[in-house]
């Protein structure tokens, strides 16, 4: 599980440890990850095993190795700057040219500067001399980016605000080599994952001591690239609720459920599914296809699509309705397709007065009331735009701020919600918000929500509390979806989606 903290949580664990350590020595553990993260990058030296030569944005790869590249920091005033700066001089002392390029030359961190310049780095200030308004970089400035096979970007670190000066935006279009950034990409907001103008695109963030929640979280998380975790001593100070987390396939496979030798589709748990209409009966389909390999025992589906499901699912158990004498369930899924008329309006009355837990999705979201007030779970699973018009938002702001669209859904129709997107969100109504990691650009097709709300009503059926089942539900779905999709990518069907659930949800359980 990764746990992600926010920058005042992270700050006071540092000084906390600081306190215990020598003047110096926590920025010196940064350092050295930071540098080693840059020579496993660069790759192996000519003749040893590995991975061929350095990559490059532009033109043909270098040899790899260390001695030799040509490595170029760029150096803001702050702690992050010192970072990148004592980076740079372990590098040097392995053979490589470094070059330092100072943003800000008067504030930039004196110890870092000291060490870098001992080792045999060098140093360029960025502002050009002629330029008053600070806009302009120099062409030494330029020249050492443009021709580095590796640039480190230590402009700003956690506590930065709003997007990148003109002069570091500037100086970021000559990159040419591979780009590293340090603790977070420069520009991006470590707390919320908000991207409020230019900021760095990095081939491999490193960050320090715990993740910091908009690493997790697009936007932000789409400048990140690879990501890697330098562990400097913070966890004894962290506290035992992180802001954010990031399933992977161990704890996810902790949560599926495994038939017993006694049990029956009945104990195993049903689910029932209203959704699809005359206009939309693939919906009802291709959610019934999610519920089926969800887990669950038996699939009930109630709603006007019955010949088209039994047609695809003949094991699926029918009935015309109204729900409440479909028989018995464990879970409801209502919403995929449904519609807006008043038998639609009625058949989601119907299910939100029942004592199970309710997955609410798609045109069930549109017909939602105001107050959710039931005493059994409930789950709201919109897309941004759905999200936006039960916020009474713009689909731009939550798209923007996608953690704190998601935890104000939770709160104020007290819920579990899941957000999906690129990076698929779950809060619960209390603690963490959970981060999908294995969404892919390949699920935006029609129908694919669909079969992830069949898929989550399922994992509610089996009795897993709401946020594990929708989190587990993403995850499988996402997998699913990469499974598909192959390498590097081809379009999918919501329902090749569904066809892989089984083999995703043997892999997480293998592994």
């Amino acid at each position: 599980m990764r746990t992600a903290y926010r920058v005042e949580t992270v700050r006071a664990a540092e000084r906390a440890l600081m306190a215990q350590l020598p003047e110096g020595a926590l920025m010196q553990r940064a350092a050295a990850g930071l540098a080693a993260a840059c020579t496993d990058l660069l790759g192996p030296p000519p003749g040893r095993p590995g991975p061929g030569g350095r990559r490059r944005r532009g033109g043909p790869a270098a040899p790899g190795g260390t001695y030799g590249a040509r490595i170029t920091l760029l150096v803001g005033s702050g702690d992050n700057g010192g970072d990148a700066l004592y980076a740079g001089a372990r590098l040097a002392r392995r053979g490589a040219g470094v070059t330092a390029v100072l943003l800000a030359p008067d504030r930039a961190h004196p110890g870092g500067l000291r060490a870098l310049r001992a080792a045999g780095g060098r140093t360029v200030p960025a502002p050009a001399a002629d330029d008053a308004g600070g806009a302009a970089v120099s062409d030494a400035a330029a020249a050492a980016v443009a021709r580095a096979d590796l640039v480190v970007d230590g402009i700003v670190g956690i506590g930065g605000k709003g997007g990148l000066r003109p002069a570091a935006e500037r100086l970021l279009e000559s990159v040419r080599g591979l780009l590293v950034a340090v603790d977070l990409p420069s520009g991006v907001d470590a707390d919320s994952g908000e991207v409020r103008g230019a900021a760095v695109s990095a081939d491999l963030t490193v960050t320090f001591g715990a993740y910091k929640p908009g690493l997790l979280i697009d936007p932000a998380h789409e400048h990140t690239g690879s990501l890697r975790l330098v562990d400097i001593g913070l966890d004894p100070w962290l506290p035992p609720e992180p802001e954010v987390t990031a399933p992977q396939h161990a704890d996810v496979a902790r949560l599926l459920p495994a038939p017993a030798p006694e049990s029956d589709k009945y104990r195993r748990g049903v689910v029932g599914v209203v959704a699809g209409s005359a206009r939309y009966p693939g919906a009802a389909v291709l959610a019934v296809a999610g519920a089926l390999r969800g887990g669950a025992g038996a699939v009930r589906y109630v709603g006007p699509a019955a010949d088209a499901v039994i047609a695809r699912f003949p094991e699926t158990l029918v009935h015309a309705g109204p729900p409440h004498k479909a028989g018995r369930v464990q879970s409801w899924v209502v919403g995929p397709g449904l519609g807006d008329d008043g038998e639609a309006r009625r058949a989601l009355a119907d299910v939100l007065d029942s004592d199970v837990p309710v997955l609410v999705d798609a045109d069930g979201l549109r017909l939602l009331p105001r107050g959710v007030s039931r005493g059994a779970p409930t789950l709201l699973t919109p897309h941004a735009g759905e999200a936006a018009a039960l916020l009474g938002r713009s689909r731009e702001e939550v798209e923007a701020n996608r953690l704190r669209s998601v935890r104000e859904l939770a709160e104020r129709y007290r819920v579990t919600a899941l957000l999906k997107g690129s990076t698929t969100l779950v809060a619960p109504d209390a603690g963490p918000v959970r981060v999908n990691p294995t969404g892919t650009g390949w699920l935006a097709t029609a129908g694919s929500g669909d079969v992830l709300s069949g898929l989550i009503g399922a994992l509610l059926a089996t009795g897993l509390p709401a946020p594990d089942a929708a989190m587990a539900g993403a995850y499988l779905h996402g997998l699913a979806a990469r499974r598909t999709a192959g390498r590097p990518g081809a379009p999918i069907t919501a329902y090749e989606v569904a066809a892989a659930l089984p083999d995703a949800w043997a892999d997480v359980r293998t592994e």
